[in-house]
């Protein structure tokens, strides 16, 4: 499913132009960027929770000549679904 489906489903559930559930739709995934880009979880109870893991820096090596590389430090985010979402996408039809 991609984000212009997401959209007319958002849409066609709630009573809203399409205009208006893309400004929604927009509008939460920039709270969650924010939230996670001052090192915030963002958690909504009964989806999951998105958290953001510092990876060190390190040294790895080039694939192609085995020379190593170092690879900087970074920020990297992760989703941990809830346990209502497991269970959803886990029932039996």
């Amino acid at each position: 499913m991609k984000k212009d489906d997401l959209i007319k489903q958002i849409a066609d559930q709630s009573a809203l132009t399409k205009d208006q559930a893309k400004k929604a739709f927009d509008a939460v995934f920039q709270v969650i960027t924010n939230g996670l880009k001052k090192g915030e979880d963002v958690a909504i109870v009964g989806f999951g929770v998105f958290k953001v893991k510092k990876m060190a820096a390190r040294t790895g090596r080039n694939p192609r000549t085995g020379d190593p590389i170092d690879i900087s430090a970074k920020n990297s985010s992760t989703f941990s679904a809830s346990k209502s979402l497991k269970e959803a996408i886990n029932a039996k039809a």
